[in-house]
């Protein structure tokens, strides 16, 4: 059972003053649609897993690996068994400009299954099962070494993405680290698809097909996601109206800002400001 439910909102209880939480999950019970500001890692330990994403079902086999991104509306099923569900504060990763190169690892939906090489699959295992090592037995550092071993999951997982493409043009890889860094310090401006492949030096068909495989989504997704990522940040922490904000994230217009947010957060930026307030206010006074 969600302990903070409000509406869909989930307020992540975490302990004390942590920013990571770990079940070691054996509840048979039905996880109603939800979203909250923690990235979230499950891993079956005992028995298959149903996760659906934003509609889309994902069935998790034993070891499987889900990566359900910040901000995504999601389920869990009712199943007899066992996982490891690991969640840490999103801010964490968020704030940090030196983790940019790994928004797109959490830029959606995430399932590592049977069809990606069984040892590399078995690594990112084992970091889970050392995580969880280290919250079972917590200490003063446990914390720093968690994130530690997340971030270098995490960066596994992007160099397997990258290393997975295979084209003809042997510099494909490093023009897109170039392509996914322009659009991270010009995520403010207007940024269209002819100017991206232009950069790239490629045709604007070529590089949108391409941009996709590399990506997992198209480009004006992934810049709307990288803007979102800047809203939320200001909604937090800015006394700024939310015309305002949708501006500085680079929306050009309070209809299409509210739009976009509704559809990739299932709620409106006035909403998810209250929502954090209402979280921020009961985390303040719990006991």
């Amino acid at each position: 059972m969600i302990a903070h439910l409000n509406g869909d909102f989930e307020t992540v209880d975490y302990i004390g003053n942590r920013s990571v939480l770990l079940y070691d999950n054996i509840e048979e019970e039905d996880y109603p649609v939800h979203w909250h500001n923690a990235v979230e890692i499950i891993m079956p330990l005992v028995n298959e897993f149903r996760v659906t994403c934003s509609g889309k079902e994902y069935v998790l086999s034993e070891r499987d690996i889900m990566i359900i991104p910040a901000g995504e509306l999601h389920s869990l099923g009712a199943i007899e068994g066992r996982r490891i569900i690991f969640m840490c504060d999103n801010a964490a990763l968020n704030s940090n400009p030196a983790l940019s190169d790994l928004s797109p690892v959490l830029s959606e939906p995430l399932h590592i299954g049977k069809e990606y090489d069984k040892e590399f699959l078995s690594a990112l295992g084992q970091y889970i099962t050392d995580i969880y090592t280290l919250y079972s037995n917590f200490t003063e550092m446990s914390e720093v070494y968690i994130y530690i071993k997340l971030l270098t999951m995490l960066a596994r997982i992007k160099e397997y993405k990258l290393s997975s493409v295979r084209y003809d043009d042997g510099k494909y890889a490093d023009k897109f680290q170039l392509i996914m860094k322009y659009i991270d310090k010009n995520y403010m401006y207007d940024i269209s698809l002819d100017s991206l492949a232009e950069i790239a030096g490629y045709s604007k068909y070529h590089f949108s097909r391409i941009f996709k495989k590399y990506s997992s989504q198209t480009f004006i997704n992934l810049v709307n996601q990288r803007r979102l990522k800047a809203a939320e940040l200001l909604l937090l922490e800015a006394n700024l109206s939310v015309t305002d904000i949708a501006m500085q994230s680079g929306f050009s217009s309070l209809t299409t800002f509210n739009r976009v947010f509704k559809e990739l957060k299932g709620c409106t930026p006035s909403e998810f400001k209250k929502l954090y307030k209402v979280s921020e206010t009961s985390e303040k006074y719990s006991v």
